[in-house]
Formats: structure tokens, C-alpha cells, sequence
């Protein structure tokens, strides 16, 4: 054998292990990537569960406040409202079971509150107090009925996340 193919197949051979050595290189940072890709997706699933706990345990109190009366219900309505649309995987089926809460908040969301409120004048405010008594009459029966029918719900789901938590 000649020392020019000697040399060739060293060569060679040593391209090959350098190949050999990159691919490896990649497939090992590769591994590492799709690890620590879990690791972030299970703690951004972490976080939802805790931040959708945290609107089921709201909306069970409000719900328990519309029962026992300790509450409005137009300002119930609207508070269990917006928590329930901040369950992404849920609002579309509590929108569906729970008509009437959604109908309420859409029927008296328009009305300004807090610093808006006190910026109107008293004949305004009056007529925007009897609009809303008028909505709530209106929708008290089906609203009661579906806050009764929530509570069981929000439990079961509250159960669901807290299973999922751990």
C-alpha cells in the first residue's frame, strides 16, 4: 500500500469521525432541547390549572353569595361572566349550559360603573338603575335556576383541576 492511500484513509477517517463526532454533538443538543421544551409546556399547563383554579374558586363564591342573596344579581352575573369566559378551554360550554347569566351581563354590560357611574347625573343614574331592576326581573327566575345548576358544575371542575394539579 502505498503512503498516499495510507494518508487518503486517515484522512478520511478522520473526516468521518468528525461527521461522526458533529452529528452526535446535535442529536445529544437535540434531546436537550425537547426536554427542556416539556418541561416548559408542563409548566405553563401547571400555571393555567393554577390560574383556572383560582377563577373556579371565584366563581363558587359568587355563586354561593347569588344564592344566599348576599349579592346582587346583575353584579353577580357580571363578575361570573368574565370568570367564566377566563377559562379558555371551558367558556364556550358554560356559555352554552348557562344562558341566562351570559344574557343578563350582555343585557346591562353597556352600563358604565365605578368612576363613569358617579360622573352621570342623578336622573341618568336613576334611569340606568330602573333599566337594570327591569333586566333582572325580567331574567331573575333563569338566572337563579342557572347559578343552582352552576354550582354542582364549578365543583365537579374544580375536582377535575385539582386532580390535574397533582
Amino acid at each position: 500500500m502505498s503512503f498516499s492511500i495510507i494518508l487518503l484513509i486517515i484522512f478520511a477517517s478522520l473526516f468521518l469521525f468528525a461527521l461522526a463526532s458533529y452529528a452526535a454533538f446535535l442529536m445529544f443538543k437535540l434531546r436537550n432541547q425537547t426536554i427542556n421544551m416539556k418541561l416548559i409546556e408542563e409548566e405553563h399547563k401547571h400555571q393555567q390549572i393554577v390560574r383556572d383554579l383560582k377563577a373556579v374558586d371565584s366563581i363558587v363564591l359568587i355563586t354561593k353569595a347569588i344564592n344566599e342573596k348576599q349579592c346582587d344579581i346583575s353584579e353577580g352575573c357580571w363578575r361570573l361572566s368574565v370568570l367564566m369566559e377566563s377559562l379558555p378551554q371551558h367558556s364556550e360550554e358554560l356559555n352554552i349550559k348557562f344562558p341566562a347569566i351570559f344574557k343578563l351581563y350582555s343585557e346591562i354590560s353597556h352600563m358604565p360603573i365605578l368612576e363613569a357611574r358617579k360622573q352621570l347625573s342623578k336622573k341618568d343614574r336613576l334611569a340606568l338603575d330602573l333599566e337594570r331592576m327591569g333586566i333582572e326581573q325580567e331574567l331573575e327566575s333563569a338566572v337563579y335556576s342557572d347559578v343552582a345548576d352552576l354550582l354542582p358544575f364549578v365543583k365537579s371542575l374544580q375536582k377535575e383541576l385539582n386532580q390535574q394539579k397533582k
